[in-house]
């Protein structure tokens, strides 16, 4: 998920005057690469730190939801499943795609999979859509199909798609902090929501909120690296002074306290806690369809622009732009939406805070090999993961938010209504709804219905009727009585 600025990278040694590392090097093409042991070696540790704050926010979007029964996952074993995740998926991308680029539970996937999959299910079985989404995506690059799928969706839906994605991550950030609330129904108003708890901003909980907002823009300004990690980190510790300062047991926030033993065993819990059919037990075949193809297109045209944007910026393309051994790339990112299932963590995507990595320059799959190592680490952290507050963390659901903005508005073609409306309508109607499946699904209807209604029906991709009409037909489950 895009969350960090693209760093500009050193400029490349003079081939020929690289150390040689042996089979290493012959391996991950190190020197073929012009980069060396000591530069994958830092960009190993600077895409970790850039993207650290994943182990902390993916935990507490899935452990806030509940599943059909009511059921809640832990916030340690979701911290070990997240870091475990992170830790093989990122490897195995090292190894087989040689690629510096890194992977770890998306934003955006994991809130399809909380907030529209679990409620109508188990968890089990939410993690099997997951899982079914990750396969989809491997047959789509075995059979070539994957990037002619992609280039089916015009490109301003697709970044409709992804701005929707945002704005509907920031929504949650500012209600999981209580900057934003809903106003009961008792209330007798129009009004849905309310500025803090009754209209004012009020509390030590908003207040460090709001200098968390504060602090990540502010990082992310000035191009620091690892903007939102040191935002948490910065924001839980002010919580736990505020805490001591403050002695009142009921003044609204997470209580953070350093534990005795920050070191502790990862608990394997969720690990294979997955059920591939019983989703579309529950919810029938078409809406559990449906929702797989939420999850795909969640992680599906991300993964693409983040694998290319990384890969461009590491000098990895040719001069047409194209990647050598792209398909590898591919095939182990959907990979890595399955294991994301299989584990509990939700769908694995490519993370752009990569480029912190390139920044420092990394050109290979070693790199890789450095940041799922510390990923590893990690897993015997959860004591230290599990004491941040919500309010340290939603932050940088805010900063998600916009950067996803900032990087995908200036694509969509306003001047084209035809392309304009429809990802107008994707993404206000993914925080408006609290959907995202709804806004795709309407999105996709509008963009078919005014091609046709301006004479352009050939210019409609053969997929694009198909999906649409998918859609329709959910739509009117109800009211034909199919639900």
């Amino acid at each position: 998920m895009s969350t960090s600025a693209t760093a500009k990278a050193p400029a490349p040694e003079q081939p020929g005057k690289q150390p040689a590392y042996g089979a290493l090097d012959r391996y991950f093409k190190i020197s073929e690469r012009c980069s060396t042991l000591p530069r994958e070696i830092r960009g190993g540790f600077a895409t970790f730190f850039a993207m650290a704050y994943i182990i902390v926010l993916n935990p507490i979007i899935l452990s806030s939801a509940r599943d059909l029964y009511g059921h809640q996952l832990n916030s340690g074993q979701l911290v070990t499943a997240t870091a475990l995740t992170a830790a093989f998926t990122t490897l195995l991308m090292g190894v087989v795609g040689n690629v510096p680029i890194a992977l770890a539970a998306g934003l955006g996937i994991n809130t399809v999979v909380a907030l529209q999959l679990a409620p109508r299910m188990s968890w089990p079985d939410a993690m099997g859509m997951v899982v079914w989404a990750g396969l989809i995506v491997m047959l789509l690059v075995a059979t070539g199909l994957r990037e002619r799928v992609m280039n089916a969706v015009p490109l301003s839906l697709r970044k409709g798609i992804a701005i929707g994605i945002g704005l509907f991550i920031m929504l949650i950030g500012l209600v999981d902090s209580g900057f934003v609330t809903r106003i009961p129904d008792v209330a007798h108003t129009t009004v849905p929501l309310q500025l803090g708890l009754d209209g004012h901003l009020r509390g030590w909980p908003v207040l460090v909120f709001i200098l968390g907002v504060l602090l990540t823009f502010a990082l992310i300004v000035r191009k620091v690296p690892g903007a939102i990690l040191i935002s948490i980190v910065s924001m839980t510790v002010l919580a736990m002074i505020v805490n001591a300062v403050a002695k009142v047991p009921t003044w609204g926030l997470t209580t953070p306290k350093w534990p005795g033993n920050p070191v502790s065993s990862p608990d394997f819990g969720l690990i294979g806690q997955v059920s591939p059919f019983g989703g579309f037990q529950k919810v029938g075949l078409l809406t559990g369809i449906l929702f797989v193809f939420t999850v795909l297109l969640s992680s599906f045209f991300d993964a693409m622009g983040t694998i290319m944007g990384v890969s461009d910026e590491a000098k990895l393309t040719d001069a047409q732009g194209y990647m050598p051994g792209i398909n590898k790339v591919l095939f182990v990112d959907g990979i890595a939406v399955a294991a994301g299932g299989v584990g509990s963590s939700s769908a694995n995507t490519c993370f752009v805070e990569s480029t912190a990595g390139v920044g420092e320059g990394a050109r290979t799959g070693f790199a890789n090999l450095v940041t799922g190592a510390l990923f590893a680490l990690a897993l015997f952290l959860t004591p230290v993961a599990t004491m941040v507050p919500s309010q340290a963390a939603t932050p940088a659901l805010v900063a998600v938010g916009f950067l996803i903005m900032a990087n995908s508005v200036r694509d969509i073609d306003w001047a084209d209504y035809t392309l304009a409306i429809p990802a107008f309508v994707t993404m206000v109607m993914m925080p408006f709804t609290y959907s995202i499946t709804n806004g795709i699904g309407m999105g996709f209807i509008t963009f078919v219905v005014l091609r046709l209604a301006v004479g352009r029906a050939r210019e409609i991709p053969v997929a694009m009727y198909v999906v649409a009409a998918v859609f329709a037909f959910y739509y009117l489950m109800p009211a034909l009585g199919l639900t």
